[in-house]
């Protein structure tokens, strides 16, 4: 099978905002218990830190971290997780049925945030809380001091604020399973109210105000129109989720999830426009797209209620899996005009890259997308047209077989080429032409592919799915031609002239 990609440097799509390289960590399951924080282990630092975990995420070189939740935030006090660990108290987690010990809270998020070298988001309850609550956790993070909360925060051992720029708004409040779910007017007096307010604290902080939870949602779009029309001029991102699946296991349908990504982006980029022309506004607000995953395996578990941290929506990745998540990567960078933030949830044992035990951990076969495009998509993303055959994806109809995106680092002279081939038999011949840069060379080319959509790294196997070294040759001074296999995914790395 034959493809051609073309590429100009002068055809961008906007420059590729770091922060879609981010993650979410919730209390849920194991993800913080028995994940990030497990004092004891052998494993672990002196503040309980998963020191293993921490190298597999730098791995990832995330730029944020969103926290606390998710579920869980729409019923959580903030205070039970501050001050002297012996004397906070046990809660009842609404969202999981699980008992949260709080001993793992504000500071020791920022601590392990700071370790991670991340920033974080900070996620305010408006489920069960009010603006007033909201903004007193801003003011116990990013306050100097001289002040009730921030100077419980110095009093808890932290002198210097925090200086948390961005700010979610509640979480998924469309849904009826929240707690403290309103229909959409009512959210929007709570998101504006706690926005003012916050922003009154302190006017340098960026706001995600909650979008739909999911394109199948009753009030799709609909929900996000009424929110924004409310807060526009308060808020800088609204929030945009989706977990893809495959329960029919029709892959070739679910190989081609990139489609809806797109139509997804295109339905908010569409109605931000709408609002903001409504407004005659200049001002532009970008998509936060803070929860995205495959997730489906795991989701109705029959578990015993009102355990601590039991291992909850622990999904093993198959190579199909991670396909799809590249996927969505390569559409987060084309379009890189609308979306500034994207964090895959979650990062550890819950619908997670890695896996722990007492002993090590496991790298799933989605933990290499999410690593090889933080590593090499930089700078501005390239608005690539693609000429290759289609195969019939279900319900989706004629989809082409390569998804494609790339970058370009003006300063540097690197590009970088990302592809999927989405079909399962057959390899790819895949020519990519460069306009307006001549080639210079080829850095690298990076493989992650494999026989069977199914197969999946193991804790008895944990190697069988890997990047490997591909091979891409120059076909004179504006292309190269490499091999993509089939059911893979190709990165390359180019050096340009000028």
């Amino acid at each position: 099978m034959k493809a051609f990609v073309k590429l100009d440097v002068c055809r961008l799509a906007g420059a590729i905002d770091r922060r879609i390289f981010s993650g979410f960590l919730e209390h849920i399951g194991r993800a913080v218990y028995g994940g990030v924080y497990e004092p004891g282990n052998s494993l672990s630092d002196a503040e309980g830190f998963r020191g293993d975990v921490l190298d597999a995420l730098k791995g990832m070189d995330m730029a944020l971290v969103r926290y606390p939740g998710g579920n869980f935030v729409s019923n959580y006090d903030w205070r039970d997780g501050i001050g002297p660990q012996a004397q906070r108290p046990a809660r009842p987690d609404f969202a999981w049925k699980t008992i949260e010990p709080n001993t793992f809270g504000v500071d020791e998020f920022m601590a392990w945030s700071k370790r991670l070298e991340v920033d974080p988001i900070m996620v305010v309850n408006l489920g069960t809380a009010d603006a007033r609550e909201a903004a007193a956790l801003l003011e116990y993070c990013n306050l100097p001091g001289r002040t009730y909360w921030s100077d419980q925060r110095v009093a808890n051992g932290n002198k210097e604020p925090y200086a948390v720029k961005t700010w979610g708004l509640g979480n998924e409040m469309d849904g009826p399973w929240q707690a403290g779910h309103v229909p959409a007017e009512v959210y929007a007096n709570r998101a504006l109210q706690a926005g003012q307010l916050m922003k009154g604290l302190d006017p340098a902080i960026e706001l995600i105000v909650t979008g739909s939870t999911a394109s199948v949602m009753p009030t799709y779009l609909e929900w996000d129109r009424v929110i924004l029309e409310r807060c526009w001029d308060t808020v800088d991102y609204i929030s945009c989720h989706r977990y893809s699946h495959n329960r029919d296991n029709n892959s070739q349908q679910f190989l081609a999830e990139g489609v809806v990504i797109d139509q997804v982006l295109e339905d908010y980029g569409a109605v931000i426009r709408y609002v903001r022309a409504r407004k005659k506004s200049r001002k532009q607000v970008c998509v936060a797209f803070d929860e995205w995953n495959v997730w489906y395996r795991k989701h109705d578990e029959d578990y015993a209620w009102w355990q601590f941290a039991p291992p909850l929506l622990e999904e093993m990745y198959n190579l199909e899996d991670a396909l799809v998540v590249a996927q969505y990567l390569n559409s987060f960078i084309r379009h890189a005009d609308l979306v500034k933030i994207a964090c895959v949830a979650q990062i550890v044992n819950v619908i997670a890259p890695i896996l722990t035990r007492p002993d090590g951990i496991l790298l799933q076969s989605i933990y290499y997308p999410l690593a090889l495009y933080s590593a090499h998509a930089r700078g501005l993303s390239l608005d690539p047209v693609v000429e290759c055959p289609t195969y019939e994806a279900g319900e989706l109809g004629s989809v082409p077989v390569l998804d494609a995106s790339a970058s370009y680092d003006a300063g540097s002279g690197e590009a970088a080429v990302f592809l999927v081939n989405r079909s399962q038999e057959q390899d790819a011949i895949v020519n990519v032409a460069l306009t307006g840069r001549e080639l210079k060379g080829v850095t690298s080319v990076l493989l992650l592919s494999g026989d069977d959509p199914k197969v999946e790294n193991s804790w008895d196997n944990p190697g069988v799915i890997a990047p490997v070294p591909g091979e891409a040759r120059m076909l004179g001074s504006d292309m190269v031609q490499l091999r993509v296999p089939a059911l893979g995914l190709a990165v390359v790395c180019l050096q340009l002239h000028g």
